[in-house]
Order: structure tokens, then sequence, then C-alpha cells
């Protein structure tokens, strides 16, 4: 656990990260305040017993997925965008890994604006922004170069402090009158499309299921990290969002905190939180980026991703259509989800660890697409999209697992042949 971004496979007698190890870098992760955006968004269409509701099922739901393929990465001990290959192939398993790659951008900066727009209120004044937004990057992308340990340390501090501030800011929230609460939704989007919203979410965290996870021995216990991590702070911090919106009266972060009273400790929370989550997604990006491009040394990947991220946060404009940002990600990583559960719990196809590396092993066969995955992919896509407003979730994990598991039936694996 020493390289800061290690593509190979992670050997038993490496497994020494402790499940309460994952669990902490996981729930660092989702401490943030695109967690509490994700709920913020949700303050204008809803009413706070359907918002409650929505939260609720989208959270256990989203993280039941993620959590399901977290058991592929202590088993197989390789990254999520290398186990991608069984079931996508070698050129299928690179498009997962240009998606993440190109998403993390986003998710850096996003984090890096959110957490400036609160930092520059307390110090510095709107002027400061862009510089604190491009210093809390670079900070993130230092400890990132340090390694899988590093990030480690770094959260055993930074996520009880975290937890702190984050009473704060439940006490500000549970001291605002009922009336924040009580009046009802505008309607402005359906209950099946705000239920789309939290899920794609938290399947945002789909391809994480094999990054941090595989350097923890045990299957079961990794799983159970990665659904207590992201569940229960997503619980938590969802529905803080949503009230602090109500209070405001505007989904913007700064705004939000400035309401409930706690503007100093919010940007600390913001601040923390913005390091925390961009420790996972500057590695994971490393991760997709060495995946594309071998040759790429461990440390130039992170120091240019990192910097780019934190230059991309200096343009503005990140947080007028976040909720659409979700359905998008929803609308990709969900079939992706269907086709590796298809593929290794349906299906139980066997992977020999080595063949996802050699260019020229089953992976790298028709092209290297596999075509039942492919096809289960831009299916369960297809469902997702077309569903509109009547929810794509579930027409799209449908799609995906029984696109996959029929073409894999139906057409010959590698090395046996069609019957006459």
């Amino acid at each position: 656990m020493t390289e800061a971004a290690d593509l190979g496979p992670i050997p038993d007698a490496e497994k020494t990260q402790s499940p309460v190890d994952l669990l902490l870098i996981i729930a660092g992760a989702n401490l943030v305040a695109t967690t509490l955006q994700t709920g913020a968004s949700l303050a204008p269409a809803f009413g706070l017993r359907q918002a409650a509701l929505l939260v609720a099922g989208g959270v256990v739901l989203g993280t039941a997925l993620v959590a399901a393929l977290t058991p592929l990465g202590p088993r197989l001990g390789v990254p999520s965008v290398i186990a991608c290959r069984a079931a996508l192939g070698l050129r299928g398993g690179a498009l997962v890994s240009l998606l993440l790659y190109a998403t993390n951008f986003a998710w850096i900066a996003v984090n890096n604006v959110i957490a400036a727009s609160a930092c520059a209120r307390l110090f510095g004044g709107p002027g400061s922004e862009r510089i604190w937004a491009f210093g809390l990057g670079l900070l993130a992308t230092a400890v990132v170069a340090g390694g899988p340990r590093a990030v480690s340390h770094a959260d055993r501090i930074a996520v009880p402090l975290l937890l702190l501030v984050g009473g704060v800011l439940t006490f500000a929230c549970l001291r605002f009158p009922a009336s924040v609460t009580a009046a009802p939704g505008n309607g402005s989007m359906t209950a099946v499309r705000g239920l789309d919203v939290v899920i794609g979410y938290q399947v945002s965290w789909l391809l994480v299921f094999g990054d941090y996870p595989r350097y923890t021995r045990s299957p079961g216990k990794a799983a159970a990290a990665v659904f207590l991590g992201l569940a229960l702070t997503s619980l938590w911090f969802l529905p803080l969002g949503f009230v602090a919106a109500r209070a405001a009266g505007s989904t913007n972060p700064g705004a939000m905190l400035a309401a409930a009273g706690i503007g100093g400790l919010g940007a600390v929370l913001l601040a923390l939180a913005t390091l925390t989550t961009n420790f996972v997604n500057i590695y994971m990006s490393a991760l997709a980026w060495k995946s594309l491009v071998p040759s790429a040394r461990d440390h130039a990947s992170v120091w240019t991703i990192g910097i780019v991220g934190a230059a991309l946060s200096l343009f503005s404009g990140w947080l007028e259509r976040y909720a659409d940002f979700m359905l998008l990600l929803g609308g990709l990583l969900v079939p992706v989800g269907g086709v590796l559960l298809a593929h290794f719990f349906l299906l139980r196809r066997p992977v020999v660890v080595a063949d996802l590396y050699a260019k020229d092993g089953p992976a790298s066969r028709h092209g290297g697409f596999a075509i039942p995955g492919m096809c289960g992919w831009a299916a369960g896509a297809a469902a997702y999209f077309l569903a509109g407003s009547t929810g794509g979730t579930l027409p799209a994990l449908l799609a995906a697992l029984v696109v996959t598991w029929g073409l894999e039936h139906a057409l010959p694996r590698p090395g046996q042949k069609m019957v006459e």
C-alpha cells in the first residue's frame, strides 16, 4: 500500500487494511458538501415527508448496489477498472476508465468550489474564492501522492473532526422552527425523478468497489464497511442539506451555512470534506489513467489530475445543473452495476486475474469488447434515459442484467463453438 496509484493485483499478504480504516475512508469521502448539495436539490420540489422517503429509499437502494459489488475487491485484489475488463473486455474496461477519469474532474472541481465559497465568506471575501479552491485542491493532491496509507492516516484525524462539526450543523438545523420545513414543494420534479437523483448520487461511488476494498482481507467485512460508510453518512447529511436549503431559501452552500448560523465551523466542515472526498476522487482517477496509459508514473498521474481538477475549479457555473449531473451519472453507472452483477454473481464466471492484464488474453477478443457486457451496458443506459420522468433506475438495472445474462448464454464463450 505504498504506491500512490498501484494498478497491479494486491497479494493476500498485503491485504492488511482493517474494515474500520476502510469505513473511515468511505465515510470521510461521503461526509462532504456534495452530499449536503444532493439533499438541497430536493428542497424546492418536495415537502419534508416526501423528501425523507426519497432519501431513505434512494440511499438504501443505491448503496446496496455498491456494497453488493464490493466483495470483488478483496477476492480479485484488483482495482475496479481492471475488474470491469472481465465483463466488458479490455477496451470496454477502458471506456469505464475514461468515463471515471472524465467525471472525476467534475467532482474534484465541484468539491473545491463548494468549499471555497464557504471559506471565502469567512476569510478573504468573495474575491478569494478561486485562491481557496486551487489551494484546497493542491493540498488534497499532496496527501494522495503519499499513497493509501497517507490517506488513511489523514482520515483518522479528519473524519472525527467532520463528525464533530456535522453534529454542530445538526444541532443548528434542529433549532429551526417547524415552519421552515412545513411548506409543500413546488412539484418541479417528480417523485421518481427525485429518487433517481438520490440513487444517482449513491451510485456515483460504484467504481470504488475494488480500489480501496482490495486492501481488506475479508469480502464480507469490506462490503459491510462500504455499505455503512456510505449509507449512514448519506442518511445524516442529505436531510441536513434539505433543511438548510429550506431555511436559506437557496441551494447555495454558503447561504445554507449562513442560515444555520455556523459560518466559521461550516467553512471548516467544507474544507475538511473537500480534502477527504478528493482523496478518493484523485486516487480513482489516477488508477483509471494508469489503466489507459500503463507507462504513466504514479506520482506524475496523481499530481497531473489534482492540478487539472484544481484549475477547473477556477471556472464558475459548476453548481447550476447539479441534479442533472446526478441523473447523467445514474444513467451511465447503474447499467455498469447490472452488467457486473450478471457476470460475477448470476453467471458466476471464473476469473483468472493474470488474464485481465494480458493484451492477448480472453478480455482482448472481439476487438477488446465483450459483446454481452457492452450490449447490456447500452441497453441499460437506453432504458434509463428513455424512462425519463417515470424513473430510470430499475428499468436500467433490469435491462442490463437481462441482456447480459441472455447474451452470455446465447453466444459461445472463448474457445467454445456454437452447437449446430
